[in-house]
């Protein structure tokens, strides 16, 4: 990445690779570009772009920009220097693929990850300290996490704001709360989340599987909300949004070609199927730690399952709220018409920064927000095959998702 990165440059250039070179793509398994960070930083600061939103500051958190007079420890900085020594050497050994937003990504522990996701699954290990009352939002790539940002957000502190004047027709929902995969390491070196009041939100697209075990474990007290979605839709939704992602420097992946992959289960965070079903199996051990959702189910009955969904979170509507139509307010504010049509995810309105080299504008995370889409796109034979394998993956696990043969 150049270090000469302008804000009108952030706003016209997309940053296109969570695990390669910003222009071209190429995988980057060298040691972290300092100068070029710290340039990126100041430059996002500057231009005010939000990372997440602190409800007690009723302000929006931005990373720390490392200057002459704000040093990095260095304990810390020798501490990340190992680490990034330690994610080379890992994927020297890694079996790898094609990426669907840059060239390569690879299998860890079972899963497809791009590198700059798995050095945040070194620092979560190393460095994330979980508290009892954190909750996660766990979900593919694809499924509702946008969605579920916004109302998570929006029941947690509906004390705190109006619905006419609230933070989230300001900003974007991925600025709800931080996106962990990342943010670990947003704030150059390592970032601690002790600024957050409790109780902590985060979201994360990690397996379950891949969770330490001060997140996971069942002596944990940790709450988890999980939202899956079709597979034929996520795959659809996924080949559009990491499309728009890709580098340009790769030649486009075609939608058969991500069928192909996805099928396979080759897709960041992948396979689709064994992460939906680590949270399924853990939801019947834990119901009181992960509350399991459908994408489809919360389209159907938001109200329903919103109320679900806070009475989880430790947060139940009161008698009176619901009377006072405060559900009903926090489903309209949060739903895709409304937040699609707010200005700051419009055209320009803004944008969320992942890592130094990774901006999405607020508007690539909404498309259509419906279900059924895959129709559009999916041969009978294609739509059989998929349904086949989550028919054969499903099996004797009391999960249904997104099978639509006829008996």
């Amino acid at each position: 990445m150049a270090s000469q990165v302008t804000c009108e440059q952030r706003l016209n250039v997309r940053w296109l690779g969570c695990d390669g070179d910003a222009n071209t793509g190429k995988d980057d398994e060298s040691e972290v570009n300092v100068a070029a960070t710290v340039h990126f930083l100041t430059v996002c600061c500057s231009n005010g772009m939000s990372t997440y939103l602190v409800p007690d500051q009723n302000t929006c958190h931005q990373p720390t920009s490392i200057t002459g007079e704000n040093q990095i420890p260095t304990e810390e900085e020798q501490a990340y220097k190992k680490l990034d020594e330690k994610l080379k050497g890992l994927l020297a050994t890694l079996p790898k693929d094609k990426g669907w937003r840059s060239a390569n990504i690879y299998l860890h522990e079972g899963f497809w990850l791009s590198p700059q996701v798995i050095k945040g699954l070194l620092m979560i290990n190393n460095y994330f300290h979980a508290q009892s009352t954190d909750i996660f939002l766990a979900a593919f790539m694809k499924c509702g996490t946008t969605w579920l940002k916004a109302l998570m957000f929006a029941t947690a502190n509906r004390h705190r704001y109006s619905f006419s004047d609230h933070p989230l027709r300001r900003n974007g929902p991925q600025s709800a709360f931080p996106f962990l995969d990342t943010h670990i390491f947003l704030d150059y070196p390592i970032t601690k989340f002790e600024h957050l009041p409790s109780p902590r939100m985060f979201a994360t697209h990690f397996a379950h599987s891949l969770l330490p075990t001060s997140m996971s474990s069942p002596s944990s007290t940790c709450k988890f909300v999980y939202v899956c979605r079709d597979p034929k839709d996520a795959l659809i939704s996924k080949w559009h949004f990491m499309s728009k992602l890709r580098s340009k420097e790769l030649p486009p992946l075609s939608f058969n070609e991500a069928y192909e992959l996805f099928c396979n289960g080759v897709s960041e965070y992948g396979p689709f199927w064994d992460h939906v079903l680590g949270y399924w199996k853990a939801s019947q051990e834990s119901p009181e730690k992960i509350l399991f959702l459908k994408y489809e189910d919360m389209k159907k009955e938001p109200s329903v399952e919103l109320k679900k969904l806070a009475a989880f979170m430790g947060m139940p509507f009161s008698a009176e709220e619901e009377k006072g139509g405060v559900v009903g307010e926090i489903v309209k504010l949060c739903s895709f018409e409304n937040l699609s049509n707010l200005e700051v995810n419009n055209e320009g309105g803004g944008a969320q920064k992942f890592t130094a080299q990774v901006v999405v504008e607020n508007r690539d995370f909404f498309r259509k927000g419906k279900v059924g889409d895959w129709k559009n796109y999916l041969t009978e034979e294609m739509r059989e095959r998929i349904d086949s394998i989550t028919e054969t993956m499903f099996k004797n696990s009391g999960l249904t998702l997104g099978l639509t043969k006829e008996a």
